[in-house]
């Protein structure tokens, strides 16, 4: 016959494999996963990284700069995308000039538009220098004619807010690389020159036919190993080309 433990022992040995298995439960529970919010909290005044548009680092980094030194007013503001923002030397090119260079990752007309407050109105430029709409085609496969449309909307703005500013456009640019959207450059390079050949404190660069060869292609020797971005001699016909219609 079995004998019985003592009732209080029982209760004891009870209480002692309860508080090990809560131990073991807590031990093997995570604690609770951060919220959302709470990972991606952006500073105050600006918005969530989960909301931040594209590039927003990039602009970011320039109002950093700013704060730091802002650029003297009166300055020629160079905006666009990645083939300004690759022009590192590009203040070493045109000497005598006070160059502000806001080029910006693959970026497109909508996003010069969405930060026309932040790169553009600030510096109070007496002259506007644009290179845009190669991205617009091939990224998000907009016709000439669109592209064109938008450049209309960055033009008014910046003339809205900066008035007689001159504002220069240089042409898109042919590449190996998109060779087959060379229909579409052309269109929107047309359209583009006509509609500043129409208005004052306005000009059109053409470096579209400068940068083709003799049978019509880009020329190869131009571009670095992505048949995309330039080289230095790229970069030197572009300057070239620029330096005729900069204020002084």
């Amino acid at each position: 016959m079995k004998r019985l433990l003592p009732a209080w022992i029982s209760s004891i040995v009870l209480s002692c494999l309860l508080l090990y298995a809560t131990g073991q439960l807590h031990a093997q529970t995570p604690p609770p996963a951060q919220t959302q919010a709470a990972v991606q909290t952006a500073p105050p005044g600006q918005p969530s990284i989960a909301a931040q548009p594209p590039f927003w680092n990039e602009i970011a980094e320039f109002k950093h700069r700013d704060s730091l030194h802002f650029p003297p007013a009166g300055a020629i503001l160079f905006i666009g995308s990645s083939s300004f923002r690759k022009w590192t030397n590009v203040q070493a090119d045109f000497p005598g000039y006070t160059i502000i260079n806001r080029g910006f990752g693959g970026s497109t007309f909508d996003d010069l538009i969405r930060y026309a407050k932040a790169i553009i109105y600030p510096y109070r430029p007496r002259q506007v220098v644009i290179y845009c709409g190669d991205n617009d085609l091939a990224e998000e496969k907009l016709t000439g004619r669109k592209v064109y449309k938008r450049f209309v909307k960055l033009y008014d703005m910046i003339r809205k807010h900066l008035d007689n500013v001159d504002i220069v456009f240089v042409s898109i640019k042919p590449s190996p690389s998109r060779e087959k959207l060379m229909p579409e450059m052309e269109e929107a390079n047309d359209l583009i020159r006509n509609f500043m050949a129409e208005r004052s404190h306005a000009a059109f660069v053409d470096v579209y036919h400068l940068m083709l060869n003799a049978h019509g292609h880009p020329m190869d020797e131009l571009f670095i190993a992505d048949k995309l971005h330039m080289n230095e001699k790229g970069y030197k016909i572009w300057q070239q080309a620029i330096l005729p219609y900069l204020d002084k």
